[in-house]
């Protein structure tokens, strides 16, 4: 299945094709409220974390490990990807940001662990859960009121 995740700037226009626009910084943007923003949601637990933010804003960290230790963070606490799965799975959805640089922010990694978890769901969809042949085992076992460790 393919999913339209875009990237954009909180300051930018609000297009049509936004589609659900979800701000996923730790921190409100400046000189903005919720109606101008025209906001879905508010997902700030997707956020990195204010010490991990912090090192990266301070060059303590490349980007290239604070990429590996957002990536991290995220695989710490999945289930907090999961609202953006679900507006991905619905349609077009937009991740919002106040950083300057999208390129050089979380958005890029957040936006392919978004992806790679949607893929890795939609695979084990596809996946039988058991084989025929099993199932009917079980059955046959359950009729004759014993179970398969017997």
């Amino acid at each position: 299945m393919v999913y339209h995740i875009e990237l954009k700037r909180v300051y930018a226009p609000i297009d049509e094709q936004d589609g659900v626009r979800v701000l996923v910084d730790r921190l409100w943007p400046r000189g903005k409220t919720r109606s101008t923003l025209a906001l879905d949601e508010w997902c700030r637990e997707v956020a990195p974390s204010s010490e991990l933010r912090r090192h990266y804003l301070q060059q303590k960290i490349s980007q290239a490990v604070f990429n590996s230790r957002y990536r991290h963070e995220l695989k710490s606490a999945p289930d907090n990807v999961l609202p953006l799965m679900r507006y991905a799975r619905e349609g077009r959805l937009t991740l919002l940001t106040a950083s300057r640089h999208i390129e050089k922010s979380h958005l890029p990694e957040l936006k392919e662990t978004t992806l790679a978890a949607l893929a890795e769901e939609d695979a084990s969809d596809s996946e039988p859960s058991s084989s025929p042949l099993l199932c009917s085992n079980l059955t046959h076992f359950s009729t004759l009121g014993m179970t398969s460790n017997t």
